[in-house]
């Protein structure tokens, strides 16, 4: 059959697209987030295409030790002339499969033996139903109770007997039914991947707010944890990225979030964060809440502005992002350690800012300093943070080494 031509490049021959372990085209960083799940054991892996070099692939494999934790290793799968395939040339290899093979028996100058294929993400629930937006109280179940605030409490709870939810209830009196049911309306057409979905609520008091489940918790309790402990630079960045992607379409969306803090973040499998209670700061009528003095006011996070005048923005927001930063960088210290919230506002308009936190680098302390300038105007967008913490350690850092806590 002389001039018939295949119908794809003869390259992708070598490709092995039904192999659980070969995942294309994902980036570095997403490779990183899904190897990076909890439940993963040292040695889970994947294959896939490498970003910088053409026809070439990468093996990604989680690693873990006392210096770094968890973290990730990158290996370049090169191409020979001739077809095979090999990471150091002393070993090669015919084909991807023979490779994978090879490192699952034996870790031969890799971090470790190859063990598992890295498993893939669900995809979260889109929501309930078109319609089911109002449900009735009886179709939620509260199964268990995850915490407990000033306002409420949040539940691991079942829709319909079927779907996994998490359940804000609200004490009576914290808002109007009215004007919570008014805000919801505008909070569900949010939708981003770094935004805690809405799905539905129960507007008659006890208010219920139900939304995505996210099983890690909250970020403070995250960072807290055993977990936190495992936690350096790389992975902690990448969470501020990620929150700052969030927080970015918040900006686009011209909308306010009034109260960003680790606390008011969730945390799901492969350390993806989410922002959540966005909006529902302004609807709380609790007197010594809304004077922006009492002790359930969250001044320390709050902008000077904010907290003397009530002149919430985005800029005010950008604000509380940079002591969510610190948040990240100390694993969940409280901010201005050992100064009450009345010191905290004096001294914070008098000038003060707090210092770079241990093993922090100034890079990134210089960036906390821009968050809290003075004037609103001249913090940063969010648009320029998440741009700054996603290429960090590339154009900023590029020379990080861990330390014993980051």
């Amino acid at each position: 059959s002389a001039g018939i031509r295949p119908l794809c490049p003869l390259h992708f021959w070598y490709v092995p697209l039904t192999q659980m372990w070969y995942f294309g085209k994902i980036t570095r960083r997403d490779s990183e987030r899904l190897l990076l799940n909890l439940e993963n054991r040292r040695g889970t892996f994947l294959v896939r295409e490498s970003e910088t070099t053409k026809g070439a692939y990468c093996l990604s494999v989680l690693d873990c030790d006392n210096v770094k934790g968890l973290n990730v290793k990158h290996y370049k799968i090169r191409k020979l002339d001739s077809g095979g395939f090999y990471i150091t040339s002393r070993t090669q290899f015919i084909n991807l499969q023979q490779l994978v093979g090879h490192y699952r028996k034996h870790a031969d100058g890799l971090c470790h033996s190859l063990t598992e294929v890295c498993p893939v993400l669900k995809p979260q629930t889109q929501g309930l139903a078109r319609d089911a937006w109002e449900i009735p109280r009886e179709s939620l179940r509260l199964d268990v109770k995850l915490g407990q605030g000033c306002f409420g409490e949040v539940w691991m709870g079942t829709w319909n007997g079927t779907t996994r939810v998490a359940i804000k209830t609200l004490k009576p009196g914290t808002m109007s039914p009215e004007a919570f049911l008014q805000e919801a309306q505008v909070m569900k057409k949010l939708r981003h991947e770094k935004l805690v979905q809405l799905y539905a609520v129960v507007s008659e008091e006890p208010i219920y707010i139900v939304t995505e489940y996210m099983g890690q918790g909250s970020l403070l309790d995250f960072l807290k944890g055993d977990m936190g402990k495992m936690l350096r630079l790389p992975q902690l960045v990448d969470m501020a990225a990620q929150i700052a992607s969030g927080m970015a379409y918040v900006e686009r969306m011209n909308y306010v979030h009034r109260d960003l803090r680790a606390a008011n973040i969730l945390v799901g499998d492969n350390l993806v964060c989410k922002v959540a209670d966005f909006g529902l700061a302004r609807l709380i009528e609790d007197n010594e809440y809304t004077a922006r003095q009492g002790a359930k006011f969250p001044i320390k996070w709050t902008a000077p502005e904010a907290a003397l005048y009530g002149r919430f923005t985005i800029k005010s927001d950008v604000w509380s992002f940079g002591v969510l930063l610190t948040e990240l960088a100390t694993k969940g210290r409280v901010p201005y350690p050992g100064m009450v919230n009345r010191e905290v506002l004096d001294q914070v308009e008098r000038g003060y800012r707090m210092p770079c936190p241990p093993e922090c680098p100034d890079s990134l302390h210089e960036l906390m300093l821009t968050c809290w300038r003075k004037e609103p105007e001249e913090r940063p967008t969010f648009e320029y943070l998440q741009g700054f913490l996603e290429d960090y350690f590339t154009s900023t850092e590029p020379q990080y080494q861990p330390g014993e806590n980051l």
